[in-house]
């Protein structure tokens, strides 16, 4: 298994459609405004978070159950910024659909400017012909509140190729996330 440079990711974005939309570039710009970049870089690509949000609330003191999970946890934001309170937790989706080639893992992790900030970005491997939008889980460590930008940089994907295809794929399993498009709350 091998770590996928930035040619490989830009065909196969290109040849196969695996990330859409796509970057081909790292942009860090738009015109004079500063962005927390996004795109493609030397060994994976930087996805983007949508505005579309899901912040953990306790106005329902209900317990949070992986098995029986209820929707009434969270308050639904849209919006260019999302503010997750101290030690908090927000759910949002990527911008970018992505379709995992058969042969290849898709690793996550999160940017250093979030990071250093206290802001960690989890999500789960992408599995082998798993489709959708990246469903994003970010903790906010602090005792403060912390903002996230939609529309820029919040995590790296990183691409490991194997020499051979598994036996059984994400899509062979039937697997409950497949083809999710929006902020996907867990379900059993």
């Amino acid at each position: 298994m091998s770590i996928k440079s930035d040619r490989w990711i830009r065909r196969m974005a290109g040849q196969h459609g695996m990330i859409e939309p796509f970057e081909p570039g790292q942009i860090r710009r738009n015109g004079d405004k500063r962005l927390i970049s996004y795109g493609t870089s030397s060994y994976g690509y930087d996805v983007r978070c949508a505005g579309e949000f899901k912040v953990f609330t306790n106005i329902n003191s209900t317990i949070v159950d992986p098995k029986h999970f209820d929707e009434r946890s969270f308050v639904d934001v849209k919006a260019d910024v999302c503010i997750i309170p101290p030690n908090s937790f927000a759910l949002a989706r990527t911008v970018e659909f992505f379709r995992i080639p058969r042969n290849v893992l898709t690793i996550c992790l999160g940017k250093s400017t979030y990071a250093r900030c206290g802001i960690i970005v989890n999500v789960t491997p992408l599995e082998p012909e798993w489709e959708g939008h990246v469903t994003l889980e970010f903790s906010n460590t602090t005792p403060l509140p912390a903002r996230i930008y939609a529309n820029e940089g919040v995590a790296q994907m990183l691409f490991f190729e194997s020499d051979e295809e598994c036996e059984t794929s994400y899509k062979d399993r039937g697997g409950k996330y497949m083809g999710q498009t929006g902020v996907t709350l867990p379900h059993a």
